[in-house]
């Protein structure tokens, strides 16, 4: 089995995509055969996949022999209305089978997969999974992104409290944004103070990939 990193978040719009799409680039830039898939992607009208679109563009980019594969092949499962896929799939029940093959026909053109979610840990993907149950059973290190902003102190503690409990290998990101310069006085000194690591995306992407791929 392939190395899989899990891209979770603290919620929906914290930065998933653009992190997968930073890993990918760091990974493929050591000479790393890089693929990715996005389990199930919401909000897919008309064709156009808001987030699988980008990662194929950029997945053909950095690994030439995915120059077949289709949007589809990244992400196997979607649906229209942009909500919980419990509530898009009208309570469906996630296809592991699509899921699966899927990531089997990646893995066979890459030795890192990065596995994208949607929403937040505790996202409803069908009757019976939540997002977060997903990490642990495709046997993925989880990164976990958050936001700079102010609440993330909160956010952030209600994230990692269950990674933790389960025992998923996990390590966090914070995704500061331009209008987060503030972080450093009204967030940052909180997380310090309480030992926990501080890896920020747009200046610790090498230090994140090493980890990722260790654990």
């Amino acid at each position: 089995m392939k190395k899989r990193i899990f891209v979770t978040a603290t919620n929906t719009d914290i930065g998933k995509t653009y992190t997968t799409l930073k890993l990918l680039e760091t990974y493929a830039s050591r000479g790393v055969r890089v693929g990715a898939i996005k389990l199930v992607e919401t909000g897919v009208v008309d064709g156009v996949y808001p987030d699988g679109d980008l990662l194929l563009s950029k997945l053909q980019e950095l690994n030439p022999s995915l120059e077949d594969f289709r949007v589809s092949d990244i992400v196997p499962i979607s649906y229209e209305l942009p909500a919980a896929p419990y509530i898009a799939s009208q309570g469906k029940a996630l296809d592991f089978d699509v899921l699966n093959r899927a990531i089997d026909k990646m893995e066979a053109f890459c030795d890192v997969l990065i596995i994208e979610g949607a929403g937040g840990l505790f996202v409803p993907v069908d009757a019976n999974f939540m997002m977060i149950d997903l990490i642990p059973f495709f046997n993925a290190t989880a990164l976990l992104v958050t936001h700079c902003s102010l609440g993330c102190i909160n956010d952030t503690l209600l994230s990692l409290q269950p990674l933790q409990n389960r025992n998923i290998d996990a390590i966090m990101v914070f995704n500061c944004r331009e209008e987060d310069q503030d972080f450093s006085i009204v967030s940052e000194p909180f997380f310090l103070n309480n030992d926990i690591e501080v890896l920020k995306l747009s200046q610790d992407i090498d230090t994140i990939c090493d980890v990722l791929y260790n654990l």
